[in-house]
């Protein structure tokens, strides 16, 4: 059966987890390591690509990119769980922010670090 929500995907991965009783083994620190070990493994599926090719994905290809983003979303999941960090909330913040350092009238079109163009 399909998650339909979030919360529905973060008690299916919590129950999932529970029934292999891997809790023990989910520290914020593994699984911050296993997230980035899954993100790796996405980014070698665009290594050598030229940048046209990123977006022409095979059949083949746009499966395993998704297995790939499955894995880093599932571990980003469960580290946030761990944590207890609600990442809608935090999502939401982290856009706030970044409107401030990112004004559209001086970010538009550029992808300059916000240090570069902020008034001193």
């Amino acid at each position: 059966m399909m998650s339909d929500s979030l919360a529905e995907l973060r008690a299916k991965i919590n129950a999932f987890v529970h029934e292999r009783d891997w809790e023990q083994f989910h520290s914020p620190k593994n699984l911050a390591m296993a997230m980035i070990v899954e993100a790796a493994e996405l980014v070698e599926h665009f290594q050598w690509d030229t940048l046209e090719d990123s977006y022409q994905l095979t059949p083949e290809k746009r499966e395993q990119v998704s297995h790939e983003l499955a894995d880093t979303f599932v571990y980003l999941l469960r580290i946030a769980e761990v944590l207890k960090i609600d990442l809608l909330h935090a999502a939401n913040a982290k856009i706030l922010l970044s409107a401030k350092k990112y004004p559209v009238d001086k970010a538009r079109g550029s992808n300059a670090k916000y240090t570069k163009y902020q008034e001193k």
